[in-house]
């Protein structure tokens, strides 16, 4: 009988933990993450009970995969689980029965984003995993006394279908307006739903306490410039003349779609323009004024 008991014991005990551990395992488990340009994916198809192929496989700057037996296919965007059936689909037309195809990422070269504003290293960073606004900023060696209390992420409108994720800071649905994330909630309280997936590409400003004031003596430099910073107002600045400020444009940058961010009278104004033009004299630059943030985003090519 006591034997009996002591065995009832320990199965209810290791019923237990086993349930205690599939719960942590799927709390832990990390959205899909969408592939992009670069990335590098192990690929293994299986069919007849035994491995075909095995394979490390770059994403082009297209976002295209070229794989084995049936060639380019498109991948950027995707998650890897969808890629897989796709995949499976066009090896079972014409080349295998049943195929079983396996993906997944052992190089996350798309990941690249930029933090400036209360932080102990603003600059352009390339991160290895799916990221969050946490992550950025611990990347960046954290925030400073004087941060304020919001958070802006400058985001291309073409990259707003590459998460699902939202946040209750998230003001309306147009997405050409910078995202704001309460860093009351999420620094200070520890309310972890306002930690933001960031999208490749995002550019994170954190304004000083006394933030908002200073804005009236800056212009915001982000994304794909060598040096992403607050930049001294000066009268006569022009778009064009604060990215040269900023170092110029990194190899991956799109300057036909710059984007300027513009505050007056407690309204927010999107301003497109094509620095592409501006350099070929086929179009004027744009005088900047104090506060504006200029965003030029990651080229899609």
């Amino acid at each position: 009988m006591r034997k009996n008991r002591l065995c009832r014991l320990i199965m209810v005990a290791l019923v237990s933990l086993l349930v205690m551990f599939s719960t942590t395992l799927s709390l832990a488990a990390p959205k899909s993450y969408l592939l992009g340009a670069r990335d590098i994916i192990t690929v293994s198809i299986f069919a007849g009970g035994e491995e075909q192929v095995a394979v490390d496989l770059t994403l082009s700057d297209q976002g295209l995969v070229n794989f084995p037996f049936i060639g380019p296919v498109k991948a950027g965007g995707m998650a890897s689980s969808d890629l897989e059936a796709n995949v499976s689909k066009l090896l079972a037309k014409d080349y295998f029965v049943d195929p079983q195809v396996h993906i997944r990422v052992t190089g996350y070269n798309s990941l690249h984003f930029s933090i400036s504003g209360a932080v102990k290293k603003s600059g352009n960073y390339k991160m290895n995993a799916a990221t969050t606004i946490m992550d950025l900023i611990a990347k960046a060696e954290g925030v400073t006394q004087e941060r304020g209390n919001v958070a802006y992420i400058l985001r291309d409108v073409k990259e707003t279908n590459a998460t699902s994720n939202s946040v209750q800071e998230q003001e309306g649905d147009n997405r050409h307006e910078p995202l704001k994330v309460n860093l009351l909630k999420l620094l200070d309280e520890g309310d972890m739903r306002a930690n933001i997936t960031l999208v490749p590409g995002d550019a994170v400003y954190i304004p000083l306490a006394k933030g908002l004031n200073q804005a009236k003596s800056k212009v915001y430099v982000s994304g794909m410039v060598k040096k992403p910073d607050l930049y001294s107002y000066q009268p006569g600045l022009t778009t064009m003349g604060v990215c040269i400020m900023a170092g110029g444009f990194t190899k991956h940058a799109a300057p036909n779609r710059t984007t300027i961010v513009r505050f007056e009278n407690g309204k927010q104004e999107v301003i497109k323009l094509n620095l592409e033009d501006v350099i070929k004299g086929q179009t004027s630059d744009l005088a900047l004024k104090p506060g504006d943030r200029v965003y030029v985003p990651e080229s899609w090519l």
